[in-house]
């Protein structure tokens, strides 16, 4: 049996009219997956670990050499949430999440980082951008983000934006807009109600608005990316005695801790 099968992934856990969506358009929406009291939990951890790390939040990012800017003004971050709790096990093996994954990049999928942000008051405004250095042709995606929400997504809170199907583009972002922080004719705003999860192919156009409320906007980032490639947060560095003694194997191999 194999690592997705063991973690609940079957032919069915996504429609076919999920899956042409998310061929066609570069994002889909799956809806409600976690409870209010999972939310209540997880907001309470984030919280916790905020003020314990202090200034030093979001280090792991910093030693990435594969992030080139991990650094940024107007948000709230943390990371390697593998390590920070049983609340975030969710984030990397619910079984509708890792199909959504496993369509976009193929089975053999990796854990590549698990990071909140959080756009904080009259900020959160980031540039159209891929989260890959370039463009791909669409039998060779290479990494596929989901959006975790903490809170609802709201035009007036900064919600996510995404320009359909431009995953499909043969250009970036940078490449082809006189100014990618500007608003896109056709970009959507990713509206949800908290506890929702998005999925998008990396290789679509996306980026975060400006929240115009007098409180943080807030969200989890599991990041998936082929086996071939590496991952932003090593996890074999940073894997702790205690995550591996919770987690199961196949979780563990989500993690690419035998890559």
């Amino acid at each position: 049996m194999d690592t997705l099968t063991k973690l609940g992934v079957v032919p069915s856990t996504l429609s076919s009219e999920e899956k042409e969506f998310l061929d066609t358009q570069g994002y889909l929406n799956l809806g409600v997956l976690l409870t209010e009291t999972q939310l209540l939990s997880i907001r309470g951890k984030i919280k916790e670990l905020l003020e314990k790390e202090g200034e030093h939040a979001g280090r792991e990012l910093v030693d990435s050499p594969y992030i080139r800017h991990p650094r940024e003004a107007g948000a709230d971050r943390l990371a390697d949430l593998v390590n920070k709790g049983a609340e975030f096990d969710v984030f990397y093996t619910h079984p509708k999440v890792l199909a959504a994954i496993a369509h976009v990049l193929g089975q053999n999928i990796k854990l590549s980082s698990l990071n909140y942000r959080a756009a904080k008051p009259g900020a959160g405004l980031q540039k159209l951008h891929a989260d890959w250095h370039e463009a791909v042709g669409p039998d060779d995606f290479k990494v596929c983000n989901s959006i975790w929400l903490l809170d609802d997504f709201r035009k007036e809170n900064g919600a996510t934006r995404v320009v359909p199907g431009t995953h499909l583009n043969t250009l970036l972002p940078q490449d082809a807009l006189k100014d990618p922080m500007e608003h896109h004719p056709e970009e959507i705003l990713i509206e949800a109600p908290a506890g929702s999860v998005v999925v998008f192919n990396s290789h679509t156009w996306h980026g975060g608005t400006t929240n115009h409320t007098s409180e943080a906007r807030r969200a989890i980032h599991s990041y998936f990316c082929r086996r071939d490639q590496p991952q932003q947060v090593d996890q074999k560095r940073y894997i702790r005695p205690e995550t591996l003694a919770r987690i199961s194997p196949a979780a563990a191999d989500i993690l690419g801790l035998d890559s």
